[in-house]
């Protein structure tokens, strides 16, 4: 925003409100920013962005990173006013599980840790069953919905014994992507995260959407809305960048050894 023009304290003030992932949270914060009569509200997420519709239908609602703006009913109707970047692409499922079929050719079973209290995982859980039935891949599932799942997920991948373990991205996940990666490192699991701060993290692999690029995006959006424009005008976007980032320390201690075509595809590589 301050690339934009708009310097906080200046000509812009932000209220910033955090759920903290308590989820039950969402619609009394986003009351409070409709009481406040702001002129827009920016909303990462599917549940967030919900929220804030479902508290009003005229302050102007910009996502930052939705997973399902059509199927969650978040742009089910023309000149609503709710707009921005979405995480949702095709096949998104099988192209993870692509990547670490090349990765690790031995693969046969993939677990798939995923928050099954939004609408966005559900669906990348379901294409990457669908994908693995291609690949003749068994995908398991390991649901979570609080922080305190956690726990009991990971027992369950221990009972499992997979070959490897997919994180979908979504608030609930990327805040715990230390513990997730920490988990996989100890149990010698090959880990792919959505963001390149997951690998970053110790995650083995990500590939996903840039997430800085989305974030950037949408800022030029909420400057658009702030000069006037409706977010009926503003289509929602797909992400334009993806990224496919490697931890080669995580490979090494994990004792995977990434193909030169791999590493030779990859965006960032961190050594």
């Amino acid at each position: 925003m301050r690339e934009l023009g708009w310097i906080e304290g200046k000509n812009v003030a932000f209220e910033r409100r955090f759920a903290e992932n308590r989820l039950e949270r969402l619609p009394e914060l986003a009351a409070e920013l409709v009481r406040l009569n702001v002129d827009v509200i920016v909303a990462t997420g599917t549940l967030g962005p919900l929220a804030a519709k479902r508290a009003t239908s005229t302050i102007p609602i910009v996502m930052t990173a939705a997973g399902d703006p059509l199927g969650s009913g978040l742009v089910a109707r023309p000149g609503g006013n709710v707009t921005g970047m979405s995480l949702m692409v095709p096949d998104l499922g099988g192209k993870r599980l692509e990547l670490l079929k090349e990765l690790l050719p031995r693969l046969a079973r993939v677990a798939v840790l995923w928050n099954a209290g939004n609408p966005y995982p559900a669906i990348v859980f379901k294409e990457t069953q669908a994908a693995g039935r291609t690949l003749g891949i068994e995908v398991q599932s390991l649901e979570v919905r609080s922080p305190d799942d956690f726990d009991g997920a990971f027992e369950a991948a221990i009972k499992q014994r997979p070959d490897a373990l997919i994180t979908v991205e979504d608030p609930l996940t990327v805040s715990y992507q230390k513990r997730i990666a920490d988990f996989a490192l100890a149990n010698q699991l090959p880990l792919l995260q959505g963001f390149s701060e997951d690998v970053k993290a110790g995650a083995l692999i990500s590939y996903g959407a840039n997430a800085a690029d989305l974030i950037h995006r949408a800022a030029g959006y909420v400057d658009k809305i702030l000069k006037g424009a409706k977010p009926a005008d503003l289509p929602v976007q797909q992400p334009a960048k993806f990224e496919l980032v490697i931890n080669r320390k995580t490979a090494k201690a994990i004792g995977v050894t990434i193909p030169p075509t791999l590493l030779a595809r990859a965006d960032e590589v961190i050594e």
